[in-house]
């Protein structure tokens, strides 16, 4: 069982950053591989990064690449997303996931833990 607790999220102006951290509990983390999702108001849960346990492999979508980077710090069982030049259109709330699977995974159904989600607000 992992426990996954998500912090950082709050109001920022378009072309800002923000850093959300997802705590984890339990004394395997390193084997888990992690993701952030997010989802808006009316829209379905979106995939925004993942990191194998290592953290040696990342995947991003096109929407966020080269703006969002997520990495780990498996000695403090947290996983990070750096998000830079933010954009209206990133406003949701973004939780973070956890997996059993050592490859990257894409899809939210082959996620088996969730946080309770952070809310972040760019403005324009």
């Amino acid at each position: 069982q992992v426990e996954l607790v998500e912090s950082g999220g709050g109001l920022v102006q378009a072309g800002g950053s923000l850093r959300l951290s997802c705590a984890a509990s339990g004394r395997t983390f390193s084997t888990y591989t992690m993701a952030w999702f997010r989802q808006a108001p009316g829209k379905e849960r979106e995939f925004v990064a993942a990191i194998t346990g290592s953290g040696r492999n990342t995947y991003y979508p096109n929407s966020v690449k080269g703006r969002f980077t997520i990495s780990r710090d498996n000695a403090k069982n947290t996983t990070y997303l750096q998000m830079n030049s933010l954009k209206p259109e990133d406003t949701a709330v973004y939780y973070c996931a956890a997996t059993g699977a050592s490859r990257l995974q894409f899809t939210r159904y082959n996620y088996d833990y969730w946080g309770q989600g952070t809310q972040v607000t760019v403005s324009s």
